[in-house]
């Protein structure tokens, strides 16, 4: 079997129901719950309309400027999984455009990150099927191969494994590890609950922003009243 040219099961993946509870959350309350350690860098931007993504990884490294193993994985995705690409982050030659995501949308797939362009922007956009790309090219791929399905990826140093869950809203792309996602999902919530409190304090005029001076006194900054 060659090296780095193959396609490997998907073991296990984030349940339907842990999706549905992130897809409510916001990708920075996420973020936060995280340590803020963890991104896919922010040239990973939305090319859909509007829209949250969420669900688990079905994973694709490929060489840059190459589809051929992202074609498999769309033939191989189940409804409701996010086919996340390692495409080395170039962006020569696009790895996708509006007949693969036609072709996504008859499969169930709930969306793509592509770590590389994507062509066709405009019809991706009208369609609206959550989309996260580095760029956009009109020059098509090549469909040599090789690349690997359901192996662990990095993109600008976040990992993502197979059935992970991944998450994106307008502020980009987060993974968080299926052993993780339950213990990450309740800290978001609370993260977001105690969010939403604040701004209510705010619009009512009650928020206390002593912090502010407490903090600065606490590092030495003089000329505070």
């Amino acid at each position: 079997m060659p090296i780095g040219f193959a396609i490997y099961p998907r073991t296990r993946k984030v349940s339907p129901e842990l999706v549905e509870r992130f897809r409510t959350l916001p990708v920075a309350n996420v973020s936060d719950s995280m340590s803020r350690l963890t991104a896919a860098g922010p040239r990973l931007r939305p090319m859909h309309t509007a829209g949250v993504l969420a669900g688990p990884a079905l994973t694709v490294r490929t060489r840059p400027g190459d589809n051929l193993m992202l074609h498999k994985a769309i033939d191989m995705a189940e409804p409701g999984d996010v086919i996340v690409v390692d495409g080395g982050g170039d962006l020569t030659n696009s790895l996708m455009g509006e007949m693969m995501l036609a072709h996504a949308i008859k499969r169930g797939v709930a969306g793509f990150v592509v770590n590389g362009s994507i062509r066709d922007a405009d019809a991706i956009r009208v369609t609206n099927l959550p989309l996260f790309a580095a760029g956009v090219s009109h020059r098509g791929p090549y469909k040599n191969g090789p690349g690997e399905i359901n192996v662990v990826i990095a993109i600008d140093g976040m990992t993502i494994a197979p059935g992970d869950l991944v998450l994106g809203d307008a502020d980009g792309v987060l993974a968080v590890g299926y052993d993780d996602a339950e213990a990450v999902c309740k800290a978001a919530t609370a993260k977001h609950a105690a969010e939403t409190r604040q701004m209510a304090e705010i619009e009512a005029g009650t928020s206390d922003r002593e912090w502010v001076n407490v903090s600065l006194r606490q590092l030495g900054c003089s000329g505070l009243d």
